[in-house]
C-alpha cells in the first residue's frame, strides 16, 4: 500500500510538473484508471491525509470531482459523507496551496448543484449550505475566506451552464437558487464588506487584502448571475442589462449600497479598486424598470455623483485595469439611461466637462490601453446620436465638448505618426479593425458642430499636403520625413472617408454636402499628386486609406437612392478642383453605380 502511495505522488508530480510527453500520457493513463476503479474514494483520502505535495492533494480534489460530475450519480449518502469530509478538512487545513483549495471548494459547489432538489428524510439535505458556511464566518480571517470562496463558486456554478446535461433541468435549478439563496447571499456578502471598511486596511495586512478580494468576486458574481435565462453574450459587453429581480430593490433603493462600493474603489489598492468598479458596472447597468421615475433619477444621481468623486481625484485610474474598468463604467451609464435623464441630473454640467476633459487626456495618451477607448468612444458616439431626441430645456453641452472629442483624437492620431515611424513602435494603422471600429463611432460624434470638424481638417489637410509637395520637390529629400508625412496624409484620407461616409440624409443639410464636397476634392487632389510620384514611389498606407475614402464617398455620393440636389451640392466644389485624373475616377464611378 505504501508502495502504491508513492507511486501515485510520483505520478502527479509527472502529470503536473512533467515536461516527458510519454510520461505525462502514462500518468494521466493510471489516474484516468484510478478514477474508474472500486478504491477511488479511499485513495483520494489517503492522497489528501498523507501526501506530501500539493499536487497529490489537487488530484484527489480532482478525482473527486470527476467522481460526483459524473452522469449516472453517487447515491445521496455516499455524496453528503464526501461532502462534509470536504468541509472538515478545509476547515482543519486553512493554509492548503491556493488551487488546492478552490479545486476541493469546486467539488462541494457541484455537490450541492447537482443535489439541490434531492431529499433524504424529507429534507433538501444538500440546502442547507448557507449555514455551513456561516460557521467558517466564526473562525480566523483564513476560514472567512474560505466561507466566502465556497458561496462564490456555488454562486458560479449555478450560473455554468453544463451541455453535458438536460438545460431544463440545469434552469429549474439555478432558477430555484435565485429564488431562494441568492439574495441573502449578496445581502451578506455586502455586510462583511462594510464590516472590512471599517477598519482600517494597511497595505501590509494580505489577509484583509485576500478577504476583500474573495467578497467582492461573490458580489460580482451575484450581480452577473443570469437571473432571466437568456444566457446572454458576453460580447456584447456595451448592450448588457442586468435583470434584477423585483425582490431585490430594497437593496438598491438605499443609497448606502452604491456608497459602499465607491468608498471601496477609493479605499482599495489597484487591483481590488477595479473589483469594486466591475460590481459598480453592473449596477450601472441595473434594468430601468426596477425603479418608478423619481426612484431611477435618485439612483441615477448617486451614480453620477460617485463618477463625479472619481474624477476629481483620479489617481487610482493610472493602473491600466482600474482605468478600463472606468471606462466600462461610463459607457454603461449611456447605455441605461436617456441624455433627457442625464441633463437634469445636479452635477450633470461638471461631470460632463470632467469627462470630457478625461476623454481628451485618453486620446492624447493614443499608446495607452487603446482597447478602452472604445468605451469611451461608444459614451460620446451615444450621446450625440441623442440630441435631436432630448425635449427637455436643461442644456446637453455637447456642442461644446464634441468638437474637442474630435479634435483630440485627430491630432492625437497625427502626432503619433513619428514617433511610431522614428521609434519603431508598432503602428496603429495597422490594426485595421479597431481602427475601422473608432473611426465609425467618432464619425457620429464629429456630426455635432460639423462646421468646426471641417474646417479644422481642411487646415490639416492643406498644411499636410503643403508639406508633402515641398519634401517632394526639395533637392535633398528626407525618406523618412516624407514617410511621417504620408502617415499623417494616411490618417487625414481615413478621417475624410469616416466623415463623409458618415453622412445623414434625414439631418444632412446643403451646407453640410459643401463641407463634404470641400474635403473629398482634397482626397482626390492628393490621389493625383500620389499618381506623379508612379511607379518610382508608392505607399501602401495611403492607397489604403484613398481606397476606403472611394468605398464611402462611393456609397454616399454615387448611391442611386440619393436625390439629385444631394449629389449636386457636393459633386460641384470637387469639379473646380478636379484634375482630368480625379474627374476620370468619378467618371469610372459613376459608370459603375449606374
Amino acid at each position: 500500500c505504501k508502495l502504491h502511495f508513492q507511486k501515485l505522488e510520483v505520478l502527479c508530480n509527472h502529470l503536473y510538473e512533467g515536461t516527458d510527453l510519454a510520461q505525462r500520457m502514462q500518468a494521466e493513463k493510471v489516474l484516468l484508471e484510478l478514477i474508474n476503479s472500486p478504491e477511488c474514494l479511499s485513495q483520494c483520502q489517503l492522497l489528501l491525509e498523507q501526501g506530501t505535495t500539493s499536487y497529490a492533494q489537487l488530484l484527489a480534489a480532482t478525482c473527486l470531482s470527476k467522481l460526483v460530475s459524473r452522469a449516472s450519480p453517487l447515491p445521496v449518502e455516499q455524496r453528503i459523507d464526501i461532502r462534509n469530509y470536504i468541509l472538515n478538512y478545509v476547515a482543519s487545513q486553512p493554509k492548503l496551496a491556493p488551487f488546492v483549495m478552490q479545486a476541493l471548494v469546486q467539488v462541494i459547489a457541484k455537490i450541492t448543484k447537482l443535489g439541490w432538489f434531492e431529499v433524504l428524510k424529507d429534507q433538501l439535505i444538500f440546502r442547507d449550505i448557507t449555514a455551513d458556511v456561516k460557521k467558517f464566518l466564526q473562525g480566523t480571517v483564513d476560514h472567512y475566506i474560505i466561507g466566502v470562496m465556497i458561496l462564490s463558486e456555488l454562486t458560479q456554478e449555478m450560473n455554468l451552464v453544463d451541455y453535458s446535461r438536460p438545460s431544463a433541468k440545469h434552469r429549474k435549478i439555478a432558477t430555484s437558487f435565485r429564488d431562494t439563496s441568492l439574495k441573502d447571499i449578496l445581502m451578506l456578502a455586502c455586510s462583511l464588506l462594510k464590516e472590512l471598511l471599517a477598519k482600517p486596511l494597511t497595505i501590509q495586512d494580505r489577509q484583509q487584502e485576500s478577504l476583500a478580494m474573495h467578497l467582492l468576486k461573490l458580489v460580482l458574481n451575484c450581480l452577473n448571475f443570469d437571473f432571466i435565462g437568456n444566457s446572454a453574450d458576453e460580447s456584447a459587453d456595451d448592450l448588457c442589462t442586468v435583470q434584477i429581480p423585483t425582490n431585490w430593490r430594497t437593496i438598491f433603493l438605499e443609497p448606502g449600497t452604491l456608497d459602499l462600493f465607491f468608498d471601496l474603489y477609493h479605499s482599495l489598492p489597484p487591483m481590488l479598486s477595479q473589483l469594486a468598479l466591475s460590481c459598480l458596472v453592473q449596477f450601472a447597468s441595473t434594468r430601468r424598470s426596477l425603479f418608478s421615475n423619481p426612484e431611477r433619477a435618485k439612483y441615477l444621481g448617486n451614480l453620477i455623483k460617485g463618477v463625479k468623486q472619481i474624477l476629481e481625484n483620479p489617481q487610482g485610474l493610472s493602473d491600466p485595469g482600474t482605468y478600463h474598468e472606468f471606462c466600462r463604467f461610463l459607457a454603461r451609464l449611456k447605455t441605461n439611461y436617456q441624455l433627457g435623464e442625464l441633463v437634469m441630473v445636479k452635477d450633470y454640467p461638471e461631470v460632463i466637462r470632467l469627462i470630457a476633459n478625461f476623454t481628451i487626456t485618453s486620446l492624447q495618451h493614443w499608446e495607452f490601453a487603446p482597447n478602452s477607448v472604445h468605451y469611451l468612444l461608444t459614451l460620446w458616439q451615444r450621446m450625440v446620436a441623442s440630441v435631436p431626441f432630448v425635449k427637455t430645456a436643461e442644456p446637453h453641452l455637447l456642442d461644446t465638448y464634441a468638437p474637442e472629442i474630435t479634435k483630440a483624437y485627430i491630432t492625437s492620431r497625427l502626432d503619433c505618426v513619428p514617433v511610431v515611424i522614428r521609434d519603431g513602435l508598432e503602428d496603429p494603422l495597422d490594426d485595421t479593425a479597431t481602427v475601422f471600429q473608432q473611426l465609425e463611432q467618432l464619425c457620429t460624434v464629429s456630426r455635432c458642430e460639423y462646421e468646426k470638424t471641417c474646417t479644422l481638417l481642411v487646415q490639416l489637410f492643406d498644411q499636410n499636403a503643403q508639406n508633402y509637395q515641398k519634401l517632394l520637390h526639395s533637392s535633398s529629400r528626407n525618406p523618412l520625413e516624407i514617410t511621417v508625412q504620408e502617415g499623417r496624409l494616411a490618417w487625414l484620407v481615413y478621417f475624410v472617408g469616416t466623415f463623409v461616409g458618415g453622412r445623414l440624409t434625414y439631418t444632412s443639410t446643403d451646407e453640410h454636402d459643401a463641407m463634404d464636397g470641400e474635403l473629398s476634392c482634397r482626397v482626390f487632389q492628393l490621389i493625383s499628386l500620389m499618381d506623379a510620384q508612379l511607379p518610382q514611389s508608392s505607399n501602401e498606407k495611403v492607397e489604403l486609406a484613398i481606397l476606403w475614402f472611394l468605398d464611402q464617398f462611393r456609397k454616399t455620393y454615387v448611391g442611386d437612392q440619393l436625390q439629385h440636389t444631394s449629389k449636386q451640392a457636393a459633386l460641384s466644389c470637387m469639379l473646380l478642383s478636379f484634375s482630368m485624373q480625379g474627374v476620370n475616377i468619378l467618371t469610372a464611378m459613376f459608370i459603375k453605380q449606374f
